[in-house]
């Protein structure tokens, strides 16, 4: 696990993408596991202009999603379905066909479920997965307590994870109770992960996951067992940890 610490939020949103870009560059068929929320944003728009002003192409390129809520309908503008396309999928050539969402109006969730992580092993798995992380150190929406050997599941939502997604909904009655959710242990076969953190409200979460014991109480401490891993924060997220970490990664592409 590496731990880098930017300036700003743009500054770590730049990296991240050009960490993902190289992996793209090198395999034109990655397939990639993608967030949402607001933290991958800057990294989607620095996306979006690669592949505008430097050709970045995605026409080969695989994806899949973390999450989805459960019973929104994908049109719904708080859907993580209209959530990609708005904010990346229309604006690359990606190949619909080739984009993987999961399906929160599933009749047979479970099997959904297991076709999805079936899937991503018919891909021949995640070369990179990228991550964010809730304030309670959540990961995808793998809860505090979530097993962190778990696949791909429908989860009930922590009342603090709503409560912090309530300001995307008219109110609280609006947010689900439910996801699905790669799980900790799909999470980790990806080849290579990127977490981001930006903002104060992160640091508690930030210093327990780089500094503190592994623990299910907070699933996102698992990353520090993955061989490839980079977390790219900006200072303001950093302001709680105790050492001192770099401003690059020490290489740019883990192969």
């Amino acid at each position: 696990m590496e731990v880098v610490v930017k300036e700003s939020y743009e500054e770590m949103s730049k990296l991240s993408a050009e960490l993902i870009a190289e992996v793209i560059r090198r395999k034109p068929r990655a397939v990639l596991g993608l967030a949402t929320g607001s933290t991958p944003l800057g990294t989607y728009k620095e996306l979006i202009r690669l592949h505008k002003q430097e050709g970045l192409d995605f026409s080969r390129v695989i994806t899949f999603n973390l999450d989805e809520y459960v019973g929104l309908v994908h049109g719904h503008p708080q859907s993580y379905h209209y959530f990609m396309s708005e904010n990346l999928f229309k604006h690359i050539n990606v190949n619909p066909k080739n984009v993987h969402v999961p399906d929160g109006t599933a009749k047979d969730i479970p099997g959904f479920c297991r076709w999805y992580e079936e899937q991503i092993v018919k891909t021949g798995g995640l070369d990179l997965q990228l991550l964010g992380i809730g304030s309670n150190g959540h990961i995808a929406f793998n809860e505090p307590g979530s097993s962190l050997g778990s696949r791909t599941r429908i989860k009930t939502l922590d009342d603090k994870t709503r409560q912090d997604n309530a300001r995307f909904f008219k109110n609280m009655n609006e947010v689900p109770k439910y996801a699905i959710t790669m799980g900790i242990g799909t999470i980790m076969d990806a080849r290579q992960l990127i977490l981001l953190a930006n903002g104060a409200g992160k640091a508690d979460a930030i210093l327990k996951t780089c500094e503190g014991p592994i623990t299910a109480i907070v699933p996102a401490t698992i990353v520090q067992l993955h061989p490839k891993a980079t977390i790219i924060i900006d200072k303001q997220a950093a302001t709680k940890l105790t050492r001192e970490y770099p401003a690059e990664p020490r290489v740019l592409v883990l192969a």
